[in-house]
């Protein structure tokens, strides 16, 4: 692997404007917490665990907002290097064998895919390609990726909802070993009123 593989992406200015690493969220906002993940509640904003058949795992948070959708994914990540560029590069590999389009842009985030992925679409089951973008950033200890969409692929407004509901996600790593790319351990959140 190459140094450039292995370089932290994402926006410059992560820290400050998220996706925040947990040391760096503000404590007294009420998230909702998954463990692996915390998100800000907001107008809106409908809340899916994507779970995994066979283990009964939570794999993925789903967040319906602004006629769009963000699937999200919180990973291990090494401390001093990222995972984005190589992730970014696996994910164009098999959207192409797939037979599927895909462009890298310099996006809101950081360097980011929009695809065109073959899927099944329509009550027939008839062939079409669903739009999306692939977005990752690299934290301290962890990367996070989303994939975002419906309306946030190519409305200006809804990307810029969506792009600001990725940046306000809190990442848990825990101080537990994990080895890098190991998905961070997402669960149920509590209960409202549960102590």
């Amino acid at each position: 692997m190459n140094d450039v593989n292995a370089a932290k992406a994402g926006p410059a200015d992560r820290a400050a404007a998220g996706p925040f690493d947990v040391s760096e969220a503000n404590p007294v906002r009420p998230y909702i917490d998954l463990g692996g993940v915390k998100v800000l509640p907001r107008d809106g904003l409908n809340l899916r665990l994507e779970v995994e058949e066979q283990t009964k795992r939570i794999v993925a948070v789903g967040l319906d907002y602004a006629d769009s959708t963000l699937q999200v994914q919180p990973f291990a990540a090494p401390r001093s290097s990222g995972l984005w560029n190589e992730t970014r590069e696996q994910l164009r590999q098999q959207i192409l064998q797939q037979g599927g389009r895909v462009e890298e842009i310099d996006g809101p985030l950081g360097l980011e895919l929009r695809a065109e992925v073959p899927a099944v679409v329509g009550p027939g089951g008839a062939a079409g390609v669903r739009l999306a973008r692939f977005v990752g950033v690299d934290g301290p200890r962890w990367f996070l990726r989303g994939v975002i969409g419906g309306a946030a692929v190519d409305d200006a407004d809804a990307a810029a909802q969506i792009e600001e509901l990725f940046r306000s996600i809190v990442v848990v790593r825990g101080a537990a070993p994990m080895p890098p790319r190991d998905l961070i351990p997402l669960t149920m959140p509590a209960t409202p009123g549960a102590a």
